[in-house]
């Protein structure tokens, strides 16, 4: 069922139809939005752009895909499907061939031709903008740049953009702003003063606008941090808003605090387990959300893998970790393909899932926790898997379905009346 009226054909994107963009589309993805971050800057009055919008337009919720870490959702977002098709499960996985863990930050692991890429093939003006370069050379795969009809760059590295690698230069003057610390959250603000730079002058048919959770993961929400973000937000929300354009905002997944009363992350260290029942190094524990920006997190989040050596079964495995305190699943690996629909080549042979408030890890000697100034906020889970869905303009949802985040383009295109 589509809610949209067809101007020529649609444009066709891992066999989901889009509709061609009437006006400039713009999508954000907020890196970490738990829905109450908007509620409670909303209920403080600092959000009055939000607020119109969600009132003449719409605001809904939707889920994520799991692990509901950045990659896999922004991937899931970028191709408008789950990770068994673009192959992304998360930052890390474990290459058995090669025996050796692979960080899945370059192009080549994903599967899947993106969105932009295709409506930039059907003759449409393209931009994005994100705030690490890790996600820019995922999301731009496909994009050529030197027929003047794409540009994608990061506010980490806006300061190297060129024509042939972004299709832009001179990005500091363009945008008017230095370029920020990667942990702050002035590299968010520079991404949305960025897409209204875009709207006003390059005017993209299609603009997707992907941010960081420094302050998500640092600021609980209702806090000073948190609020004063989110007012800032509102700011460039309002900009876009009076551009004309189709703006949808929701989120890669939420947050949620994963620490004891005293400060400290509540963990539960599975490598060491897995050495203490099985032999050390008999089994290898995979932390996806692992990255470069580990100041984030420490690496700790609320899912993990598990590779077993040939012969163990994995059913006793999961069971055994099924009844840890502070697991919510452990499965096989078939059942997790099943159940979140993820690339069975990717993930180890068991599937972790820990509760709201706890995080697992590998081993205590392998986490450097010296850059978590706050208490631990993190995610992962099922527990941060619902997300905002925002849009400046009606919307119709077809009865009965759930919306995913990786459904905002479909919602953006095809839903706004």
């Amino acid at each position: 069922m589509t809610m949209h009226t067809k101007i020529g054909s649609d444009v066709v994107a891992n066999g989901r139809n889009y509709a061609r963009p009437q006006r400039p589309t713009v999508v954000i993805c907020m890196d970490g939005s738990e829905p109450a971050y908007i509620e409670a800057a909303s209920a403080k009055g600092l959000t009055p752009n939000l607020d119109r919008i969600m009132k003449t337009g719409a605001s809904t919720h939707a889920y994520s895909v799991i692990p509901s870490f950045t990659n896999p959702n922004n991937l899931s977002i970028i191709t408008g499907r789950p990770p068994v098709w673009h192959g992304i499960a998360g930052n890390f996985f474990y290459d058995r061939e090669a025996k050796e863990e692979v960080m899945m930050n370059d192009a080549r692991f994903l599967r899947a031709p993106t969105i932009l890429a295709e409506f930039q093939k059907a003759g449409f003006k393209v931009a994005m903008v994100t705030a690490k370069d890790k996600l820019r050379t995922l999301l731009g795969k496909g994009l050529d740049f030197a027929s003047g009809s794409a540009i994608a760059f990061s506010s980490e590295k806006a300061d190297k953009a060129n024509k042939a690698e972004n299709g832009i230069e001179n990005v500091l003057d363009f945008v008017g702003m230095p370029v920020p610390s990667v942990y702050s959250a002035d590299l968010s603000e520079f991404v949305f003063a960025a897409g209204v730079k875009l709207l006003e002058s390059f005017k993209p048919d299609l603009m997707y606008l992907s941010t960081t959770a420094y302050v998500q993961h640092k600021a609980a929400p209702g806090s000073e941090m948190a609020d004063s973000f989110y007012a800032m937000f509102d700011g460039y929300v309002g900009k876009l808003d009076a551009l004309g354009c189709t703006l949808v905002i929701t989120a890669d997944h939420g947050m949620n605090d994963k620490h004891l009363a005293n400060g400290e992350p509540d963990v539960v260290y599975l490598q060491s387990l897995m050495d203490e029942w099985y032999g050390r190094g008999t089994m290898r524990v995979i932390l996806p959300i692992t990255d470069p920006y580990v100041v984030h997190h420490g690496a700790l989040g609320s899912f993990a893998t598990v590779y077993l050596p040939d012969g163990a079964s994995q059913e006793e495995v999961a069971a055994r970790i099924s009844g840890l305190d502070g697991i919510a699943l452990a499965v096989t690996s078939a059942e997790a393909c099943e159940r979140f629909e993820l690339p069975a080549d990717r993930i180890g042979d068991v599937v972790v899932v820990s509760t709201r408030r706890k995080v697992i890890g590998t081993s205590p000697d392998r986490h450097d926790l010296s850059g978590l100034t706050e208490p631990l906020r993190s995610h992962g889970g099922i527990t941060e898997q619902r997300v905002p869905m925002i849009a400046n303009r009606p919307i119709t949802v077809p009865m009965g379905r759930t919306l995913r985040n990786f459904d905002v383009f479909d919602v953006a295109l095809n839903l706004v009346n």
